[in-house]
């Protein structure tokens, strides 16, 4: 077996595929089309945004037949399939490619349709082996990758508009990253998104427990069609506007915590929009605003929560510090840090 690195423009693939020069092999590759269009723009984006994206591999070998080199490809048919349809027009980009939103390709200027075209992809050439070998190949490879966790497997499993709406929210939260709440490791393995799931849940459903099930359920419910996503998407991006503008000297305390974030979201949304079942649970009814009192005043509370839970201080606060120390996922602890951090906002503590 030989493997070679190769470089190759969208052009290049385009003219092979139209000669019949490059094709699938549907021994290894599962049949076109898997993907919906909300993946599909997606993609297209990534590409119109010049990031990378994952090598294709090929197989290139002799047909004894014709005495002709044939090219198939080995992994990456999706990609073709969806990067040669796009150039046919086949199908238009959705909200989630923000500059490029319901455009076909033969709508894009000229500029763009050049940088589309010679986008370059990475490739592994495949030589000198046969089927076996390249399985074999594969599963070498696959011996080194981490076991996907539930998150990675939702977003392996799930291609439609609720995956979209995460993958847009963790677009546009910088905060997440900036602020270090998730460490770089982390967000590789998707916690990043399972977070912001979790915080989906809550504005659907209220305070509850959170698990794999609850969210793939979620996943489930809302993959072909999501009612009301774009308002979710918009009130999550005035959420962490707000901790960013207005609460930003909370910035490296013990408030940023991905639990104590989830609670101070929560604290938020309720005091402007009303949590469901929350009033009922706790008495706070909504006040449409997501701080009542000066943003100052507001930051000083919430750390006089982070330093109890910091320093394990049970005089003032011991419901919050014993909600904060256990039970991260848990409905009456974050029922319990949720109040806490309304009435911080409200200058109420």
């Amino acid at each position: 077996m030989k493997v070679d690195e190769s470089k190759l423009s969208i052009a290049n693939l385009r003219d092979m595929l139209t000669r019949g020069d490059l094709v699938a092999n549907h021994g290894y590759q599962r049949s076109p089309g898997l993907w919906p269009n909300a993946s599909r723009s997606y993609f297209i984006d990534t590409i119109l945004e010049g990031y990378p994206f994952p090598k294709i591999y090929f197989h290139e070998y002799l047909d004894r037949k014709t005495k002709k080199v044939r090219t198939e490809i080995v992994d990456g048919q999706q990609r073709i399939t969806t990067i040669y349809d796009f150039l046919n027009d086949k199908f238009a980009l959705g909200k989630n490619s923000n500059n490029y939103n319901g455009a076909r390709f033969s709508d894009l200027d000229e500029d763009t349709q050049d940088k589309f075209i010679f986008y370059t992809v990475s490739t592994d050439v495949i030589r000198d082996a046969g089927y076996s070998e390249i399985l074999q190949m594969f599963r070498r490879m696959n011996a080194y990758t981490l076991p996907l966790n539930a998150a990675e497997k939702r977003h392996s499993e799930f291609f439609g508009e609720f995956k979209d709406l995460i993958t847009r929210a963790l677009d546009d939260t910088q905060l997440l990253y900036e602020w270090g709440i998730f460490t770089t490791r982390q967000i590789v393995r998707m916690n990043d998104a399972a977070f912001i799931a979790d915080l989906v849940l809550a504005i659907q459903e209220g305070i509850t427990s959170t698990s794999d099930a609850k969210l793939h359920a979620l996943y489930k419910k809302y993959d072909q069609a999501f009612p009301g996503s774009e308002q979710i998407e918009e009130d999550i991006s005035r959420i962490f506007e707000v901790i960013a503008q207005d609460l930003s000297g909370i910035r490296g305390s013990y408030l940023t915590k991905p639990h104590a974030i989830h609670a101070l979201f929560c604290a938020i949304y309720h005091n402007m929009f009303g949590l469901p079942g929350f009033e009922q649970a706790t008495g706070l009814s909504p006040v449409g605003r997501a701080i009542t009192c000066p943003p100052d005043r507001a930051i000083g509370n919430l750390l006089e929560l982070a330093a109890a839970h910091e320093s394990k201080d049970m005089s003032r606060f011991p419901a919050y510090v014993e909600a904060m120390s256990s039970g991260t996922n848990r409905e009456k602890q974050r029922m319990e840090r949720t109040l806490s951090m309304c009435k911080a906002l409200r200058d109420e503590l």
